[in-house]
């Protein structure tokens, strides 16, 4: 796993699904690439399938390896990527490579103990590497002595004392496997050209006789697993994935797939990755951030930029009102001890989750598009919603505004705090008071619980602008139609992964003075296309010019000129307007009054 920033070609990025243009990916791969036949799945069965880990939110990945020797560095010199890359980075030959597994032995392993650690954190579920991209396997394979049982001092399987720990103590688990990508193993797949002949070989022999047997063995040997999570499918056909898609559902019915296997199989969970979609996903689908706890995936010991636990607290919040689950990483060292940096984060983590876990488990998204203070989640239950506000802000008069909200509150309280909760409704929603609150960000959110009475009922309220002067539209606040989703590029949102012509997004808003604006944006694609801008029964066909990236961003391109009302709900819609659709990426709008 890694942000593929540099020494990948174009050619490459196009046929993976994770890369530096994502949406040029997805594109290539919808253009190019049947979808594997699904098994026959009612709704309900996927529903029934998805719950648990709908429930569960939080989760750990562990990403180890013999490049935890490595520690980052090889001949004395620190590499400049990731520390489970360095393989690649480095073009190490593959014989040196394998030498230092001499060095991996981990004799300071304690499996019950990392799953106690998970607990503790407040994590439902566990995602080892069984094998990365270097090929290495944690466990005693049959297809190839490139495994810890022939290949280090150790000898054992690492995987089977893990594995009996999750069942042991209720922890859902599974495997990180990476089906393509092999820089080891003969004909095993690289995102750029090999540096060894070692590495030469038949990508569907490798396929055959390592991926697959590899796929068998660990969803055979360990009891049950609960998640396959594939990787970096460059080179993946539909004929060379259905195999291992199938093997996966004959040997461990209900196992849930990511999106990574290529071949066209999307999976059953979107996969972004070291970033948090700004709007989540509008259509609906499954989806898990998965990021580094520091800049590495496998352990390094010069990546000392850790996240604080107050910054993987309001991540996981974060990703919990967007209605997305949280997959955080960490990188044993070769000893198999962990990092204190890992075990002191973990631990405040959990602090935090013993008081307030009951806001993030079994909670879908926040029913406010966007929320000042902070963020919410939702809960359904027998008798009503509950909702929980999570305060990362205190307002400077500790009163938090619910937009639209129309239910009556049953109940308010603090979940850590026994102080007096109060309420009241108006026109503009539900304000919730909280006395003696200090203004301003809190380094760990507070969260209030509010239980409604009656089915949740929320008015959209339409943005305002004073109209005397320039505006902006956020896409933040935009109503998305279909696949498109708010992400970020350079620190700012845009919208993307706009692959599909019918897709669009909008926004209501009000002026309280009347005026005419022109319209702005900045825009990224690959290609020359024509979008609309559409107000009333007005739309305003715009052409958008290739920039050659999706992140390079053009200055801002004027959409065209609009007369806007005073008092009354305006909406404004951008849809496709071209045949031959190419895909862009679009900034905040700004409209700008002209005299």
């Amino acid at each position: 796993m890694k942000s593929l920033t540099k020494k990948i070609s174009a050619a490459a990025l196009l046929a993976a699904w994770v890369s530096v243009s994502p949406l040029a990916s997805v594109a290539e791969e919808t253009k190019s690439q049947p979808v594997i036949t699904q098994p026959v799945e009612s709704k309900a069965e996927h529903d029934e399938r998805m719950a648990w880990w709908r429930e569960a939110k939080f989760g750990m990945f562990i990403h180890w390896g013999v490049y935890a020797a490595l520690a980052g560095s090889h001949n004395g010199k620190q590499t400049g990527g990731a520390g489970e890359w360095i393989l690649n980075d480095m073009e190490i030959p593959v014989a040196d490579y394998k030498a230092y597994s001499e060095k991996f032995n981990p004799v300071n392993y304690t499996p019950e103990q990392w799953v106690i650690m998970a607990k503790k954190a407040g994590m439902n579920y566990i995602v080892i590497t069984s094998k990365h991209h270097d090929g290495f396997a944690l466990f005693d394979t049959k297809a190839s002595n490139w495994d810890v049982v022939d290949g280090t001092p150790y000898g054992k399987d690492l995987i089977a004392p893990l594995a009996e720990a999750c069942h042991k103590h209720g922890m859902k688990f599974g495997f990180y496997y990476s089906q393509a990508q092999d820089w080891t193993h003969p004909g095993g797949g690289a995102y750029k050209n090999k540096w060894d002949d070692a590495q030469k070989g038949d990508f569907a022999k490798y396929i055959n006789e390592i991926a697959i047997p590899q796929t068998r063995e660990i969803l055979s040997n360990y009891g049950k697993i609960d998640i396959i999570w594939w990787d970096t499918p460059a080179n993946m056909t539909p004929e060379l994935a259905e195999p291992l898609f199938k093997l996966a559902h004959e040997l461990q019915p209900g196992i849930i797939m990511n999106d990574r296997l290529g071949g066209g199989f999307h999976g059953d969970s979107a996969t972004p990755e070291q970033h948090i979609p700004a709007t989540g996903y509008a259509d609906g689908r499954d989806w898990e951030v998965c990021m580094t706890l520091n800049n590495t995936w496998g352990y390094s010991e010069h990546d000392q930029n850790w996240k604080s636990p107050e910054k993987v607290i309001k991540n996981l919040v974060d990703i919990a009102s967007k209605g997305g689950n949280y997959l955080i990483n960490m990188g044993p060292k070769a000893d198999g001890s962990i990092p204190e940096a890992t075990v002191e984060c973990f631990g405040e983590v959990g602090n935090w989750m013993h008081i307030n876990g009951e806001s993030i488990y079994n909670t879908t998204a926040s029913p406010f598009k966007k929320l000042s203070w902070g963020r919410c989640t939702k809960r359904l239950e027998p008798d009503g919603v509950r909702l929980y506000l999570h305060v990362f802000n205190w307002p400077e008069d500790g009163t938090l505004l619910l937009p639209g909200l129309r239910n009556d509150v049953l109940s308010a309280n603090l979940l850590w705090e026994p102080v007096p909760v109060g309420t009241q409704i108006d026109d503009s929603g539900v304000w919730v008071k909280v006395p003696g609150r200090t203004p301003g960000n809190l380094e760990r959110p507070e969260v209030i619980s509010l239980k409604l009475k009656g089915f949740l009922n929320v008015e959209s309220i339409p943005l305002t602008f004073d109209g005397s002067k320039d505006f902006e539209l956020a896409v933040s606040e935009a109503e998305l139609i279909g696949k498109v989703i708010v992400e970020q590029k350079d620190g700012k949102d845009n919208i993307g992964y706009w692959t599909d012509s019918k897709d669009s997004f909008s926004w209501s808003f009000k002026l309280k003075n009347a005026g005419k604006f022109e319209l702005f944006s900045p825009l990224a694609g690959q290609g020359d296309t024509v979008i609309e801008v559409v107000v009333g029964d007005r739309g305003s066909p715009v052409t958008i010019k290739s920039t050659g990236s999706y992140e390079k961003f053009s200055e801002p391109v004027s959409l065209g000129v609009f007369e806007f009302e005073a008092g009354q709900t305006i909406q404004l819609l951008v849809r496709s307007a071209d045949a031959t659709w190419s895909p862009v990426n679009i900034r905040d709008i700004k409209a700008k009054k002209l005299e």
